[in-house]
């Protein structure tokens, strides 16, 4: 049997968080973002849960992930099915969770060598 030391900083994984950041490695990030195992994209969508829109799932879909973890803020809210349209029609699996469920999911995933992608918004109290 072969055993070999899994890096995990070989990845970006989430190693704190709260209502208004995420810290990546030793980065601090205060505004929505999309976090992959090899890439960031802190771009993604300025605005609230409240005004994801079509544009933003269409992005989404586009990353080239088996699954998306959504992660709504400090509580868990579904968005509407017509925005998660373009992830069911790409085949791309679509988890929604609360900030905390999405980077602790996230983590794990990433451990297992999934393609995964989490999509985290802040909702600052």
């Amino acid at each position: 049997m072969k055993l070999h030391l899994d890096k995990s900083d070989q990845y970006f994984t989430i190693a704190r968080y709260d209502a208004n950041h995420v810290t990546i490695g030793a980065d601090r990030h205060e505004s929505n973002l999309i976090v992959m195992p090899e890439r960031l994209d802190a771009g993604w969508h300025a605005g609230s849960f409240d005004t994801l829109d079509e544009a933003a799932f269409a992005h989404l879909a586009g990353l080239g992930c088996e699954i998306v973890i959504l992660g709504t803020g400090m509580r868990q809210r579904f968005p509407p099915p017509k925005l998660m349209k373009p992830l069911f029609d790409a085949r791309i699996g679509l988890e929604v969770m609360d900030l905390g469920s999405a980077c602790r999911t996230y983590n794990i995933l990433v451990a297992e060598h999934r393609n995964v992608a989490a999509a985290l918004l802040f909702d600052p109290a």
